[in-house]
């Protein structure tokens, strides 16, 4: 498959509440007196500060745009201006990252300079393997477990995942099923065969409160499938279980 991708620029609300981060650069533009006095990109430094004309440093890590513009306008107003008009907008977002892996040409960590859907993110990735399944797990605020060690297909099993339809979206073409990402998303595309290993069901009994069948979900254990299943009954043997 051939993957086109023209990203759209975010939206001035979804820029609006960013909340910035180190790397990102800045564009910051000062008016005064119907003038403008001051235009000048800023790079946020590792410990999230910016240096802005005429007042020094400002914290501006985990802030938005209009807090930022807020903190920079009242001393600018008390000691050198009168009614100064700040404005701020992201030229460059360099703490947007995502992780994609399973079935695509080039998992990994990805930082994008811009916030990504879906396509995008697999588009950076190379496009995805011929033998890839129909569906496409999303797993918010997760790049900190993946980095820390925790496998893909565990946090499957410990979150509620946003399913994407890929049958839709990449063989159909339909952009509905184009999701736009949050800086720290994992997003898990199995191959056709754990797919269809993911449709199937399990069936759980002996003793735990409720016996029966259960959807099966990616990296799930026979531990999970107990808990879900209401946990052990009062007669189990948890480390016989199979």
């Amino acid at each position: 498959q051939i993957f086109l991708v023209i990203p759209p620029g975010p939206s001035l609300a979804q820029e609006k509440a960013y909340l910035i981060g180190p790397r990102d650069i800045l564009a910051l533009t000062i008016y005064a007196g119907g003038e403008k006095q001051q235009e000048v990109n800023l790079t946020v430094s590792a410990r999230g500060m910016i240096n802005v004309p005429f007042i020094g440093p400002v914290k501006a890590e985990g802030l938005t745009l209009s807090q930022v513009e807020a903190l920079i306008a009242r001393p600018l107003a008390k000691d050198y201006f009168v009614a100064p008009q700040v404005n701020i907008h992201i030229k460059e977002y360099h703490s947007l990252q995502y992780y994609i892996s399973g079935a695509v040409k080039g998992p990994g960590l990805y930082e994008m300079t811009s916030k990504a859907t879906l396509m995008e993110l697999i588009a950076k990735a190379g496009g995805v393997l011929s033998e890839r399944g129909n569906v496409a797990y999303i797993l918010r605020a997760s790049t900190g477990q993946i980095a820390e060690g925790e496998e893909v297909e565990n946090l499957l099993s410990q979150k509620e995942p946003i399913k994407v339809d890929l049958l839709r979206l990449l063989d159909k073409g339909d952009m509905r099923h184009n999701p736009l990402l949050q800086s720290g998303d994992v997003v898990y595309i199995p191959l056709e065969k754990a797919l269809n290993l993911a449709a199937s069901n399990i069936y759980v009994e002996g003793e735990v409160k409720k016996p029966g069948v259960y959807a099966y979900q990616p990296g799930l254990t026979a531990l999970n499938a107990c808990i879900i299943a209401g946990g052990f009954g009062k007669f189990a043997a948890p480390n016989r279980t199979r």
